[in-house]
């Protein structure tokens, strides 16, 4: 161990737990990236999951929920209606942004107090996926941004198999959300899920450069 002058152990301060931010359009391919981020030991928190829990729970946000969308926001087993929140929320882009200023505090919040524990757990780093990431401002509270970029065509034929949905619908999401190259001014780093390039040796990349010490 190195000493200070006069016989002072000079012990290296520790480095502190990076928390990095993950994001990409609809289709992009971000949670096929997360996972094989999870089974290189990373812990994932995906947004669109936390916001689905925070929305159910009673209280503010489920009333404020309800006084947008009315009693159709939730089925009668209290789960939530994103069918008829989506249908009436993407084609009317004021109603879209009452609910996401609803919303993503509640996430933004949620996301901080679970990094927190993760950092007690002696993460080199830890990743938080959002599709809204740059938009909702969270990403300034991250120390990394990891962008995931994927042409247009594929992100529709992706999502339209996924969601079974017509690529009219997909299509009015995908125009709700910032572009991918205006979404790539804040990344560090950029995944490119075109199918060209392998999607694991890009990840390792990252990986690799977020497990180097500062």
């Amino acid at each position: 161990m190195k000493q200070r002058s006069g016989g002072v152990p000079f012990r290296k301060k520790k480095k502190s737990m990076l928390s990095v931010g993950i994001t990409g359009g609809i289709g992009s391919g971000k949670s096929t990236i997360c996972y094989i981020f999870e089974c290189l030991g990373v812990p994932v928190y995906y947004a669109d999951d936390a916001a689905k829990k925070l929305m159910t729970k009673k209280g503010a946000l489920k009333d404020r929920i309800t006084a947008l969308f009315g009693k159709e926001a939730y089925f009668k087993n209290g789960k939530l209606n994103r069918k008829h929140i989506s249908a009436m929320a993407f084609p009317n882009p004021e109603l879209l942004k009452q609910l996401n200023a609803a919303v993503h505090p509640a996430v933004i919040e949620d996301g901080k107090k679970w990094m927190e524990q993760r950092a007690t757990e002696g993460h080199p780093y830890a990743i938080k996926e959002a599709a809204l990431l740059i938009e909702s401002g969270s990403y300034t509270s991250l120390d990394k941004i990891i962008v995931v970029s994927c042409p247009l065509e594929i992100r529709l034929e992706r999502a339209m198999k996924r969601d079974k949905s017509s690529a009219e619908k997909i299509k009015m999401r995908i125009d709700a959300q910032m572009p991918d190259a205006e979404r790539e001014k804040f990344a560090d780093y950029i995944i490119n899920n075109d199918g060209q390039r392998s999607m694991i040796e890009q990840v390792m990349g990252v990986h690799k450069a977020l497990m180097m010490p500062v």
